[in-house]
């Protein structure tokens, strides 16, 4: 991550394969009941997140807690990544301002609003030298020691068991061609073993949590990159406890995609780490910039230890570097041509909305759900209903929700209910008529009471 003065700033293979899997059994379920339909299921591989997880991988956003009031943000959120990271929510001058007085509001507010989506969270960071609070820099050796250990214990126990890749160590190398040590309060009171103490300590606080080291403009093989690779091979060779590398990857036309990115994935890779792209963002726009997004994410799919992407924001409206709308939405959060790049690479469908395709057959329709909104003890939900090969005069769906859930408001339908309240059959508000192929939706609002599963759809009926 570049400084913070000058911008804002994984999900395993394994739990990707338990979701996907729980979710093929919950939809067997469903059918046995009569029911169709969740959400991940209804769009297969049509999203960022659907498509990555198909291929083992993640694909997650940095998000910031301070937007996550905002509707639009949160759908294209929810709808699209499976991982997300705090933008500067982990950093050590929010989470401790104070020595030994932890913080962690708004990051718990990412940490919970990403397990109740059934998303990933990335731990960033808990060693850098920027955004450090005035009295760490003023400790001397053994107080900094201290209470370098004392911070990632702390940090580490709060989320133990939540974060599957923690950032222990960020940008701890100079640029150039000299290869060495970044100066910095750890490096110049603590020396070069402040890096493996680190380690140690996070692997102590969280068996269980990757453990990576994050540092940009090492996505080609270079002196920087060098210095880096000897010190994983170092770590590996002695038993340092060290799982990943993190690739911070921010391009432009001056600082392109290089040549040998793949090549040098690989090779780290082959220390018997795990690599992962963390801070993903290519200023540019139209083809150009959708080449330079498929050529990185080929590039991660080439690499079997390559475990996911990060993208550096939702929108280009928030990214650091706005002005080069530099991300996979426009500031209206509109799909930009490198979104549909990224997904094709991916194996997903293109344009995350796969439309009528063969559809269902003469006479028939078909139902599919998202979540489009969701705030602190609520969710909206938007069911489609598309015709089949044949126009159909009229439709019927029902929806069941999961008590304690309560549908407390719908629109663009007329709704009816079972006596338990649990089940609304919704039909047209008026002229219920679709031609072959077309589709219309209606919404509802669910009270979630504590229970944020789903809502299940029954099949289509047409009339």
């Amino acid at each position: 991550m570049i400084d913070a003065s000058t911008r804002g700033r994984a999900r395993p293979r394994w739990r990707g394969r338990v979701r996907r899997a729980a979710a093929a059994c919950a939809v067997g379920i469903m059918a046995a009941a009569g029911l169709v339909a969740l959400p991940g299921t209804a769009h297969a591989a049509s999203t960022l997140g659907d498509a990555a997880a198909e291929r083992g991988r993640y694909f997650g956003t940095a998000v910031a807690a301070n937007r996550l009031g905002e509707s639009d943000y949160t759908a294209t959120l929810n709808r699209e990544f499976n991982s997300v990271t705090a933008e500067n929510e982990m950093k050590w001058d929010a989470l401790e301002p104070s020595r030994g007085s932890f913080s962690y509001g708004n990051a718990d507010r990412i940490v919970n609003h990403a397990r109740a989506q059934g998303m990933d969270v990335r731990g960033h960071t808990l060693v850098w030298h920027s955004q450090l609070p005035g009295w760490v820099s003023g400790l001397g050796a053994n107080d900094l020691r201290s209470a370098m250990n004392h911070h990632i214990t702390q940090v580490m126990q709060h989320w133990r068991g939540q974060i599957h890749s923690w950032d222990v160590v960020n940008e701890a190398f100079q640029d150039g061609s000299s290869g060495a040590r970044r100066p910095s309060p750890f490096q110049d009171r603590l020396g070069n073993g402040f890096i493996e103490e680190a380690f140690r300590t996070a692997r102590a606080a969280d068996p269980n949590a990757k453990l990576c080291y994050n540092d940009y403009n090492t996505d080609a093989i270079n002196a920087k990159s060098n210095a880096v690779y000897a010190m994983v091979r170092d770590f590996k060779q002695r038993g340092v406890p060290i799982d990943c590398v993190g690739f911070q990857s921010h391009f432009n036309s001056g600082n392109p995609v290089p040549g040998d990115f793949r090549q040098n994935l690989q090779r780290f890779a082959d220390l018997g780490v795990d690599v992962q792209i963390t801070e993903l963002d290519i200023e540019g726009s139209g083809t150009t910039q959708a080449n330079h997004y498929r050529t990185v994410v080929e590039a991660c799919l080439a690499v079997s230890r390559c475990t996911g992407i990060t993208v550096w924001g939702v929108t280009d409206k928030y990214s650091w570097r706005s002005g080069g709308t530099p991300l996979l939405f426009d500031g209206n959060y509109n799909k930009k041509p490198a979104y549909d790049a990224v997904l094709t690479a991916l194996g997903g469908t293109g344009g995350g909305d796969p439309g009528p395709g063969p559809g269902p057959g003469p006479g028939a329709c078909s139902v599919t759900y998202e979540q489009t909104d969701r705030w602190g003890d609520r969710f909206n939900g938007r069911v489609t209903v598309r015709a089949g090969s044949t126009a159909i005069s009229g439709w019927r769906v029902d929806v069941t929700v999961r008590p304690p859930q309560k549908i407390s408001a719908t629109w663009n339908g007329s709704p009816t209910w079972d006596s338990s309240g649990n089940v609304m059959t919704m039909r047209p508000n008026g002229n219920g008529s679709l031609q072959p192929g077309a589709s219309t939706s209606f919404g509802f609002t669910v009270m979630a009471n504590g229970e944020w599963s789903a809502p299940a759809l029954g099949t289509c009926t047409t009339s």
